[in-house]
C-alpha cells in the first residue's frame, strides 16, 4: 500500500474514532442535550482527537496500514480486534485516573464496539467493492466445479475470485455426507463423485478443479468426463502448500498421466545427499539420458562443485549442457567402453562421487545383439568399477532395474551381472539401486502411447494382463540420491515403487486425458509379448531377503554376495565373445553365469 493511501486511511480512521466516542457518549447519556453539551466542549474534543492519534499508531504498531484489505480474512480481523482492545484498554485507563469525573467510564467500552464495526467495516467494504470489480472486470471463460469441500477446495475458491483466473466456481464436490447441502464462501456442495457425471451436464460445467492429487479422485474425474471432451481437468498443487500461500491457482496445470498412479508421494529429504555431493567433483554416466540427466539438475542443486556429463550421444549431452551451462558442468563424449579416453577422464578431473545411468536398456533390441549388451552393460560397467577404485572415487552408484530380477531378457540378465560384480567386490561406498519403468522416458510406454494416439490409433498393447511399476523421474533420483548417502560396499537398494499398474489400463486413461473414448475414438489392439518380455515385475530375486533402511521408501537387499573372484575365468570368455561379436557364446555365457536366467534363445 503506497504512503498516500495509508494517510488517507489513518485520517478516515481518525474521523471514525472521533465519532464513535461521540456516539458512544450519546447512547451513554441517552442523547440527553444537556449532558450532551457537558461532555462535548472543546477541551474533550481535544481529548477525543488525542485519543484518536493513539489509536493511529496503535494500529500502526499491528500492521492494520501496510495490509491489501482486498485480500482480508480472519488475521486481518484478528489484527483489528487486538488493536482496538489495547486502544481501548489505554482510554479507559485514562478515564479512570483521571477523565472519570468528566467523562463516563463505560464510554470507552461503548466506542470499541463502534470502532470495531466503523474503522473494522470501512476496511472489509474495501474488500467487498474490490472483489466485486475483480469480478466485473473478469471475463469468465469456464464455469468450474471444485473436487473436495475441505481446506484445499476453500482456498481455491478464494484464489478464484481473487485471480483474473477465467473461471468462475459454481460448485462443489465431495463424498462425505456431512458436507452434502453445504456451502463454502456461498458455493454449494452439489453432490458427490458418484453423480459428477449428471452434475456436469445438468450445471454446464467446462472445467474440474482437484486440490492436490489423490489418485483415486482423479481417476473418476477423468472416468466422468470420458465422453465429454469439452470439460477441462485442472489440478492445483498440495493443499498444504496452497494453505501456506506458496503456490497460486494460477499456476494450476491439466491432470497428467502421472496423477492416476496409486502411489504414495514420496517424502524428499536430501540432507543427506548433500552430505555426500556439495563441493565435489561429480562424474554422471549417460548423462544425456532421462534418468541421468535428472541426477545431473539434482547433483548441480546440491552444491556439487563440477559435474561431468558424460555420454556417447553428443545431441543429448549437449542439450543437457546447454541447459546446465550456468552452473560448474564440463560435457565429455566418450563410450563407456573405451579404456583409453576413460582413463584419460578419471586423470584429468579426478571424480569423487560417480552415478552410472550408461546402458543398453531396450529390451527386444538386446534380445537380437546379446554381445553388444554384454559390452556395453558388463563389461563397460566393469571397467568403470575399475577405474573408480584406482582413482579412489569415494561413492559409485549404479543403476539397475526390476528386469534384473529373475531376469528373462538379455538386458536383465547384463544388468543382474553388474549388480553381482558390485556385489562380489564390494568396494566400501559402491552400490546399486533398483527399481522400475518411470514415466516419461525416452523409448517408454508413455511417449509410444501419446504418439499413436496422436496418429489416430491404434494403441498396441502386449498383453491385458501385463503390469509394470512406475514411479516419476524426479522422485525416482531423489530417493537414489538419498541410497547413496547409505551405500556401504556391495549391497543393492530397492526403491518402493508403490503398486504395479497394467498397462492396459494406462493406455485407457491416456486416451481419455488425450480427450478420446477408448476403443470408440481411439482403438487398443493386443499384440502379444515381444521377446523377452514378462507378465509382470518383481523387486526381489528368488532367495534375496529385504530389509527396511532408515528412509522409507527404501529397503535394502541382503543375500549372500558371490565370491571376490567372481565371474572367474568366464569373464575372459565373455571377453572373447564380445571381441568376435559372438551373440550365441555371450548368450550361453550369461546363462552360465546369472541365476534363475530363463530365455526362450537358450532353449533353442
Amino acid at each position: 500500500m503506497d504512503i498516500r493511501r495509508k494517510i488517507a486511511l489513518a485520517c478516515a480512521d481518525i474521523v471514525l474514532i472521533v465519532m464513535g466516542l461521540v456516539l458512544a457518549l450519546g447512547l451513554r447519556l441517552d442523547f440527553d442535550p444537556a449532558g450532551m453539551m457537558r461532555y462535548t466542549s472543546p477541551e474533550h474534543l481535544i481529548l477525543f482527537c488525542g485519543a484518536a492519534l493513539l489509536a493511529v499508531m496503535i494500529f500502526f504498531l499491528f500492521g492494520l496500514y501496510d495490509k491489501v484489505w482486498r485480500y482480508a480474512g480472519v488475521h486481518e480481523l484478528q489484527s483489528m480486534v487486538y488493536a482496538v482492545s489495547i486502544t481501548t484498554l489505554i482510554c479507559e485507563a485514562f478515564v479512570m485516573v483521571g477523565w472519570g469525573v468528566v467523562f463516563p467510564r463505560t464510554c470507552p467500552i461503548i466506542a470499541a464496539l463502534l470502532w470495531l464495526a466503523g474503522c473494522g467495516g470501512m476496511r472489509f467494504i474495501m474488500r467487498i467493492l474490490s472483489s466485486r470489480r475483480s469480478k466485473d472486470s473478469n471475463r469468465i471463460v469456464r464455469r468450474a466445479l471444485v473436487i473436495g469441500a475441505d481446506d484445499g477446495g476453500e482456498v481455491i475458491i478464494r484464489e478464484l475470485e481473487r485471480e483474473n483466473s477465467g473461471f468462475l466456481c459454481v460448485g462443489l464436490i465431495d463424498d462425505r455426507e456431512e458436507n452434502q447441502k453445504l456451502h463454502i464462501h456461498g458455493v454449494p456442495v452439489m453432490g458427490s463423485m458418484a453423480n459428477l457425471t449428471e452434475i456436469i451436464k445438468e450445471n454446464d460445467i467446462q472445467a474440474l478443479i482437484m486440490s492436490g492429487v489423490k489418485p483415486a479422485l482423479v481417476r473418476g474425474a477423468v472416468q466422468a468426463c470420458a465422453n465429454l471432451p469439452d470439460v477441462k481437468l485442472c489440478v492445483v498443487p498440495s493443499v498444504s502448500d496452497l494453505i501456506e500461500g506458496n503456490v497460486q491457482v494460477k499456476r494450476m496445470r491439466d491432470v497428467q498421466i502421472e496423477d492416476l498412479l496409486e502411489r504414495d508421494p514420496v517424502g524428499v529429504n536430501q540432507k543427506e545427499a548433500e552430505a555426500y555431493i556439495k563441493g565435489k567433483c561429480v562424474l554422471v554416466t549417460g548423462a544425456g539420458g532421462s534418468i541421468g540427466s535428472e541426477i545431473c539438475r539434482q547433483v548441480v542443486k546440491l552444491g556439487a562443485s563440477r559435474v561431468i556429463l558424460m555420454g556417447r550421444g553428443e545431441n543429448s549431452i549437449y542439450e543437457i549442457g546447454i541447459e546446465l551451462r550456468s552452473a560448474p558442468v564440463e560435457q565429455v563424449i566418450v563410450d563407456l567402453r573405451d579404456k583409453a579416453r576413460m582413463t584419460q577422464l578419471f586423470e584429468k578431473y579426478r571424480p569423487q562421487v560417480v552415478f552410472h545411468t550408461a546402458a543398453h536398456k531396450h529390451v527386444p533390441l538386446m534380445e537380437a545383439n546379446p554381445a553388444e549388451a554384454v559390452s556395453n552393460n558388463v563389461l563397460g560397467t566393469l571397467l568403470l568399477i575399475e577405474l573408480a577404485q584406482k582413482y579412489q572415487v569415494e561413492k559409485l552408484i549404479a543403476i539397475s532395474t526390476d528386469k534384473a530380477v529373475n531376469p528373462t531378457s538379455v538386458m536383465g540378465a547384463t544388468k543382474r551381472m553388474s549388480e553381482l560384480i558390485l556385489a562380489a567386490r564390494r568396494i566400501p561406498g559402491f552400490a546399486a539401486v533398483r527399481f522400475g519403468n518411470v514415466l516419461g522416458s525416452r523409448g517408454s510406454v508413455i511417449p509410444t502411447f501419446k504418439r499413436q494416439i496422436a496418429a489416430g490409433g491404434p494403441v498396441t498393447v502386449t498383453h491385458e494382463d501385463m503390469t509394470r511399476f512406475f514411479m516419476t523421474i524426479p522422485e525416482a533420483v531423489s530417493l537414489v540420491l538419498q541410497a547413496g548417502a547409505m551405500a556401504r560396499g556391495g549391497e543393492i537398494y530397492v526403491l518402493d515403487m508403490g503398486k504395479p499398474v497394467k498397462i492396459i489400463d494406462l493406455a485407457r486413461n491416456l486416451i481419455r486425458l488425450s480427450g478420446f473414448e477408448p476403443e470408440t475414438d481411439i482403438p487398443i489392439k493386443v499384440v502379444g509379448l515381444r521377446p523377452g518380455e514378462k507378465l509382470y515385475e518383481e523387486l526381489t530375486n528368488t532367495g534375496e531377503q529385504t530389509e527396511q533402511t532408515e528412509i522409507a521408501k527404501i529397503t535394502r537387499v541382503t543375500a549372500p554376495p558371490p565370491p571376490a573372484d567372481w565371474p572367474g575365468a568366464k569373464l575372459e570368455e565373455l571377453r572373447e565373445a564380445v571381441r568376435n561379436a559372438d551373440d550365441k557364446a555371450a548368450l550361453k555365457l550369461l546363462g552360465e553365469l546369472v541365476p534363475h536366467f530363463q530365455n526362450k534363445q537358450l532353449e533353442k
